[in-house]
């Protein structure tokens, strides 16, 4: 059963750290496009980041910024290290995988959803 279980998520405070890991199982995760995403509030789901099969990685505008994707593949994790966290980061992280990624990387239509871990930012 392919499954996706996000974790790491908590309350820090403005200029904090937090990694979120998500666990894949009964795939490989190295095979797999693995992406992060978040959902504020009463808003849209919005793409951070997505690592390839192939290991590189794309960001909205092609900038890392404060997150980092990375994947450990002994461990078959998928990673997202966020720095100088701020409010307007408080949100609901979601981790995605998809074999082919016939779309765009940003789009919410990968094949394969966790359930989400939470992050609240505050001031």
């Amino acid at each position: 059963q392919v499954q996706v279980v996000e974790y790491g998520g908590g309350s820090v405070q403005t200029r904090g750290s937090l990694r979120l890991s998500c666990v894949a199982s009964g795939f490989t995760a190295r095979a797999y496009y693995m992406s992060w995403f978040r959902q504020p509030p009463g808003q849209e789901r919005e793409w951070i980041s997505t690592v390839r099969p192939d290991r590189t990685t794309a960001y909205p505008g092609g900038e890392k910024g404060r997150f980092t994707i990375s994947r450990d593949d002994d461990e078959n994790t998928l990673y997202l290290q966020m720095d100088n966290l701020k409010p307007e980061d408080t949100a609901m992280y979601y981790c995605a995988a998809d074999p082919q990624a016939l779309f765009q990387l940003s789009q919410p239509l990968y094949r394969y959803w966790g359930q989400g871990t939470q992050v609240t930012v505050s001031s």
